[in-house]
């Protein structure tokens, strides 16, 4: 049982010796010489290097670490595979791949997209997210309004704003039980279902007292910082069944993780395969075309790791920042149907209001699922006639 650890090292002419020198010094030895290590310890410790991909700026390296090196759980894992090397510059750690045993520890999502699509019954289309904006500072009545409007005009998710933390004007519990009453309401007059994600936050060790807590009083999601608190907090959290709900992983703090150039961990890895191993069933990523952009090849990279095979549910990409409706048909382009939209200022920034707003994306979907130019569905639709007038339509590529 163990891990193998996947990098991009700056080339070297030795870069196997470089690479063999690495996998002892990670496991049994050190950086130096130690001539007296055991043979039996060299044999159930010492991390192998599987193989060494050359390239033009930087080399491909592959390194096996026995399990006998660390406990089953990522904390460990990850110092033990990238703790020092971390402290190198230029050296990157692109991807983990577990051996099927070490792989059973994890969890991965509870619901992933087949339980939420369950749940919200939406089988055949992305679904639409909006995030709560301008909530700082104004009270619930602020609040209840932007809800009442964002389901009148047929949102399925809400989430907080990932800043929005414990306050006096929107405290924590008082958010969850006014949306509860807004949207039980909203389904009993509709049949149409929604999730609101509270934003789960304070001290490590609160954590799940207040996320039963949120059950207890109606939550039906969470939005969780994974990035600020650790994977490790997102696993626990996912394999309490006392809460038991769908987990909205925000990205933040990623960008000095992941978007560091020629250091860190890839984004597919961090964003991508790690968040869906420790329980997400949705991940916050910057989309490639918003005004938080991240490569197309990056955020391609992340969605790839959230669907692909796997014994794991997949988890819902997210692709935000600056997403309009114009944005729909590329979006569904690169992230395919297993897709949250997701808008904040596209929806609030409609000439007409978020009921509008909310429309106007509502109708760019449902075109495009359906092969619909939106120029052609504008006809139909003012609010995405609007739309399009105010930010215009991102020609596909």
């Amino acid at each position: 049982m163990g891990v193998t650890a996947t990098y991009l090292f700056p080339t070297h002419p030795e870069q196997r010796q470089k690479a063999e020198q690495y996998a002892l010094g990670l496991t049994v030895g050190s950086w130096t010489d130690i001539p007296h290590l055991e043979q039996e310890q060299l044999k159930k410790n010492k991390g192998e290097v599987v193989s060494v991909e050359k390239g033009e700026v930087k080399d491909t390296v592959k390194i096996y670490y026995p399990s006998a090196n660390f406990s089953a759980d990522l904390p460990a894992i990850l110092t033990t595979v990238y703790g020092k090397l971390s402290f190198f510059e230029g050296y990157e750690l692109v991807d983990l791949t577990f051996d099927d045993e070490l792989l059973a520890k994890f969890p991965g999502p509870r619901f992933g997209v087949k339980g939420i699509r369950e749940q919200l019954n939406i089988r055949n289309r992305p679904l639409l997210m909006a995030i709560f904006k301008g909530v700082m500072g104004r009270d619930l009545s602020f609040f209840s309004a932007q809800l009442e409007e964002l389901l009148a005009g047929g949102i399925d998710l809400i989430k907080d704003d990932e800043i929005l933390f414990e306050n006096d004007l929107t405290p924590f519990n008082k958010r969850i039980t006014t949306a509860k009453e807004i949207i039980d309401r909203h389904y009993e007059n509709t049949g149409q279902r929604a999730l609101y994600a509270v934003n789960l936050s304070g001290r490590t060790n609160e954590l799940h007292e207040k996320a039963e807590r949120a059950r207890e009083l109606g939550a039906n999601a969470l939005l969780f910082n994974v990035h600020a608190y650790g994977l490790d907090a997102l696993q626990t959290l996912r394999e309490n069944d006392n809460i038991g709900l769908p987990i909205v992983a925000h990205s933040a703090l990623s960008g000095v993780l992941s978007g560091q150039p020629g250091g860190g961990y890839s984004y597919s890895l961090m964003v991508g395969k790690l968040t869906r191993l420790t329980g997400g069933d949705f991940s916050l990523f910057p989309s490639p075309y918003g005004n938080v952009a991240i490569s197309s090849s990056d955020a391609l990279a992340i969605n790839h790791a959230l669907v692909e095979d796997s014994p794991f549910e997949q988890a819902f990409g997210v692709p935000s920042a600056g997403i309009h409706p114009g944005m729909v048909p590329q979006l569904m382009k690169n992230f395919g149907d297993n897709l949250v939209v997701n808008a904040g200022g596209g929806i609030f920034g409609h000439p007409d209001g978020p009921i509008q707003g909310t429309q106007a994306f509502r109708a760019a979907i449902d075109a495009t699922v359906n092969q619909i130019s939106l120029e052609e569905a504008a006809k139909t639709s003012e609010p995405l006639k609007r739309a399009i007038e105010e930010w215009g339509v991102l020609a596909t590529s």
